[in-house]
């Protein structure tokens, strides 16, 4: 996906270590998780990264596949208007109300497709955090991928959103009027966010193939901490120059919501908590536990 939960891929790619694995590589990209969702019922996928929801969702389905690497952490800001920052800044989660009896409407976020990362986060945050009901206190959009909601953001079509870089970056450097409200590092230390799929037929039946992709991976989350600026310029190359100039890829990595990590171990807990979520809002069936959901083995055995 287009979007910076996916940076190691576009580092594999435009760095060229795909061709140090012994079988050819192709790729196909996606503007959101669900669309994975979709096309993975035909399970010509090997290796997914795309949010951890909508790869629970796959595992539910009985697609047989594990979790064997993350990508990143932390990696959702909230963000509002200027107008309704002010008033967040003096209410609280009161503004919401607030912001009801001044407009006549209710708050309207805009973010991907319901059962993704995004929209389960905020709609997390809202209840959870906030105490809220993310149905009868808010509006939430599906808007579609981060293009969409970027778009709306530009064109003041929505009131805010729940997004990972480098949208937020982008939204700031074109001046549009909105601002980070909550980060999800404060109100959910260690929010998981895409993640690494493996299908059985790689991550089981060929074990060492496996596991040599997931020390590439690791290779590439560690060459965007070393050499930042060039992976700016591999994710503007990935994205499109247009969409993200290199000088704005290169600030989003600056963002406290580009913590790229490999380690599956770190985003356990959230994990947990997204397994909970995912199955009350009858995204998944069942509540998969830990043990479902991952194979630290790989990992491990670096």
């Amino acid at each position: 996906m287009p979007i910076y939960p996916d940076m190691q891929y576009f580092v594999l790619e435009e760095e060229g270590l795909f061709d140090q694995l012994s079988v050819p590589v192709s790729g196909k990209k996606f503007s959101d998780g669900p669309s994975i969702v979709q096309a993975s019922a035909t399970g010509d996928f090997d290796v997914m990264m795309f949010g951890i929801v909508p790869a629970m969702i796959v595992m539910d389905k009985g697609i047989p596949a594990k979790i064997t690497a993350a990508n990143i952490k932390n990696a959702m800001q909230i963000l509002a208007t200027d107008e309704f920052a002010a008033l967040w800044e003096e209410h609280g989660s009161d503004a919401f109300a607030e912001f009801e009896a001044e407009k006549g409407r209710k708050f309207t976020f805009g973010t991907f497709p319901p059962g993704s990362v995004p929209d389960i986060l905020l709609r997390y945050w809202i209840q959870n955090t906030l105490g809220l009901d993310p149905e009868e206190d808010v509006n939430i959009k599906g808007l579609g991928g981060a293009a969409a909601v970027q778009q709306a953001l530009l064109s003041n079509n929505v009131d805010g959103t729940s997004i990972m870089e480098p949208v937020p970056t982008v939204i700031d450097v074109n001046d549009a009027p909105f601002q980070s409200i909550a980060w999800a590092g404060d109100f959910m230390p260690g929010q998981p966010a895409a993640v690494t799929l493996m299908h059985d037929r790689l991550r089981q039946d060929n074990r060492d193939l496996a596991t040599e992709f997931v020390e590439l991976h690791r290779q590439a989350t560690n060459f965007v901490d070393d050499d930042p600026d060039t992976a700016a310029q591999h994710a503007s190359t990935v994205i499109g120059e247009s969409a993200l100039p290199v000088e704005t890829a290169r600030a989003a990595l600056d963002s406290p919501a580009s913590d790229f990590i490999t380690d599956p171990h770190d985003i356990e807990g959230g994990a947990e908590i997204f397994a909970d979520y995912a199955q009350t809002l009858g995204k998944t069936e069942a509540q998969l536990t830990v043990d479902e959901m991952f194979d630290y083995g790989i990992y491990d055995s670096l």
